[in-house]
């Protein structure tokens, strides 16, 4: 999955593809098919990533420019054999992150930035992601060919001191399988896992990785793989890859790592 991002400290009008391109090319090369992320709320912290030049435009004006980019990205990468979907916007109908103020208040917005990604690129189906613990993915699929939802099973109440303290552990799988089979029923939508929890829920750069390990950990780990199974879905993306990496080479754990290299040599998983 790639979260590219505006140039946040860029300027108006340009366009800085140097890392998605290399990105781009690997993935051609190793065969490998992605889920490319456009728009302004694209992943991790503070979510809606909004160049600093564009914080002081107008609402009209931060959405023409944001369709600006939208465009160069879809017309740059559109014959790459490598995407496999567009997903636009990161569950843009759930509110969460530093948002402007117009955002969650025009959904209009939302499918006009659809019907241009479709203009531009009718090949390809679209993702709206949505919180697969918070919402009941009913507007998600009424913007979207696919419905994208996470899947976190232990995280970091912000506002407390104890990291990984709550959790979504008792859910049970019927959960999102009661949820799936009523978007498949009353909209004939596809539900896919962009976002299966495969890494801890703080804020890394400030945490211990004792505690780090409190919210994920090999076991953890083998437990998601499982519950997620449980649901029904054929088709998961994992959420933590930069995470496992980095265990593996500064920390020397390669547990989750080499877990995960098994599981996708028998499985042949996203």
């Amino acid at each position: 999955m790639t979260y590219p991002s505006p140039n946040i400290g860029g300027k108006q009008n340009e366009f800085y593809f140097n890392d998605i391109d290399w990105q781009i090319k690997q993935a051609e090369q190793k065969n490998v098919k992605i889920i490319y992320v456009v728009g302004l709320k694209t992943g991790r912290w503070p979510e809606c990533h909004v160049p600093m030049w564009a914080d002081n435009l107008s609402e009209s004006s931060q959405q023409s420019e944001l369709f600006k980019y939208v465009a160069q990205v879809v017309n740059r990468y559109k014959n790459s054999k490598s995407i496999a979907y567009w997903q636009v916007e990161n569950e843009p109908l759930y509110q969460f992150g530093e948002c402007p103020q117009w955002y969650y208040n025009n959904q209009d917005f939302l499918k006009e930035e659809v019907a241009l990604v479709k203009s531009l690129d009718p090949s390809r189906q679209i993702i709206i992601s949505d919180s697969g613990e918070n919402s009941d993915w009913i507007n998600a699929s009424k913007v979207g060919d696919i419905v994208g939802t996470t899947m976190y099973r232990k995280y970091w109440p912000q506002g407390t001191d104890t990291y990984g303290s709550d959790s979504y552990a008792f859910l049970n799988p019927n959960f999102y399988t009661n949820k799936i089979k009523t978007i498949q029923k009353d909209f004939n939508k596809n539900v896919i896992c962009i976002e299966l929890q495969a890494e801890p829920w703080v804020p890394i750069t400030e945490t211990s990785l004792q505690d780090q390990l409190k919210s994920m950990n090999p076991q953890m780990f083998s437990e998601d793989v499982q519950f997620a199974k449980q649901t029904g879905l054929n088709k998961f993306y994992f959420w933590g890859v930069e995470w496992w990496y980095w265990l593996k080479t500064e920390k020397n754990q390669s547990s989750i790592w080499d877990g995960a290299k098994v599981l996708f040599s028998k499985n042949g998983s996203s």
